[in-house]
């Protein structure tokens, strides 16, 4: 195909067949790595600037500026590059060098945000500083994707649709949440098109989206230590909470059976979807949506030694056993909903799988 844009480049009908993580189910995992800059969030960075621009407080020669922890960085570069706007963005210390990298790449000013909130990320801190900025620079362009509807709007027109083009009789959803916009777009399409799709929101250990108990996070991509606001927390019938090392495992796990490096909100997913398994009808067709590609893992997900020091031995253990036999060994931890939280979603109550020892 013949493209004049890059912005006009997305690929929304490539999914792969994982069904052997789910015996009684067909899986389909949808690829969403295969997008420039390698995730979901080129929609999101089209979508966000397309937005801007419609509105009239995005001109030529505009400068942006957007808090990221990798994925989105490096889409919104990407596309502001093409544009001819500038871009910064504000990043922590979770971001890998292969994000901030490509960032540099496309020209972007990277700032790095090291002060902890007060639930133990950096989200505030991050939002914080452009706030800031923004005050002392009133026309720099803040498309603010945790609160920007147009974030969950381009995946209720695209992914959402995508997916029941392809798979009109979906039985189980599955998706991340981290600024929660592919789970909104979903949730929008779906209760119209396809009420009947249960969707199941995947998120981490540590973070406070659903309610939950804050916690220590070390993987970019899903969960936040600030609930977005575009969040309706009772959209998805079901959340469930995913540890870190069981989404290093199953990437390990992917990688080693199917021959594809995942990222780690990708990991996350598939290991909600193994967690799911005992709940699912037979011949169920289920449907995970998976976010990145691995290329910007190397350095943390698929290094021993980064995996050893940021989740300990036992992660490390588990991922190298999932990479050598093709087998994760997934434990999906719920955790207790905080007093405060006025949420009906409710984890799932699964046990945990059988942890395979090689």
């Amino acid at each position: 195909m013949l493209y004049q844009h890059v912005s006009d480049i997305i690929l929304d009908d490539v999914f792969l067949d994982l069904s052997a993580l789910v015996p009684r189910a067909t899986l389909w995992l949808k690829l969403e790595g295969l997008n420039p800059s390698g995730s979901i969030k080129f929609k999101t960075a089209v979508a966000l600037l397309d937005d801007a621009e419609e509105r009239g407080v995005l001109k030529p020669g505009g400068r942006v500026i957007e808090t990221s922890s990798g994925n989105l960085g490096m889409a919104l570069s990407a596309v502001c590059a093409a544009r001819g706007y500038a871009f910064t963005c504000v990043v922590d210390p979770n971001s890998s060098r292969h994000s901030l990298a490509t960032m540099r790449a496309f020209g972007a000013e990277v700032v790095l945000v090291d002060r902890r909130d007060g639930n133990g990320g950096f989200l505030h801190s991050r939002i914080d500083y452009i706030r800031g900025r923004i005050q002392a620079d009133p026309l720099l362009v803040w498309p603010n994707q945790h609160a920007n509807p147009a974030n969950a709007r381009v995946h209720a027109t695209r992914t959402a649709a995508a997916i029941l083009d392809e798979l009109p009789d979906v039985d189980v959803l599955v998706v991340g949440a981290g600024t929660t916009g592919t789970l909104m777009g979903c949730v929008d399409h779906f209760r119209l098109r396809s009420p009947r799709t249960r969707i199941v929101a995947v998120d981490a250990v540590g973070s406070v989206t659903f309610g939950y108990p804050p916690g220590r996070r070390n993987i970019p991509g899903l969960g936040t230590s600030r609930r977005p606001d575009i969040l309706r927390p009772d959209g998805p019938d079901e959340v469930i909470l995913v540890a870190e090392g069981d989404a290093v495992a199953m990437c390990r796990r992917v990688a080693a059976q199917w021959g594809i490096a995942v990222g780690g909100s990708t990991g996350s997913v598939l290991s909600g979807v193994v967690a799911l398994q005992d709940t699912l009808p037979d011949a169920a067709t289920v449907v995970a949506i998976g976010p990145d590609g691995g290329d910007r893992y190397l350095d943390t997900v698929y290094d021993d030694a980064w995996v050893l020091d940021r989740l300990g031995a036992d992660a490390l253990a588990g991922a190298r056993a999932a990479g050598r036999a093709g087998t994760a060994a997934v434990s999906v931890r719920p955790a207790a909903r905080s007093a405060s939280s006025a949420s009906a979603v409710a984890a799932v109550p699964v046990p945990s799988a059988a942890t395979v020892t090689v």
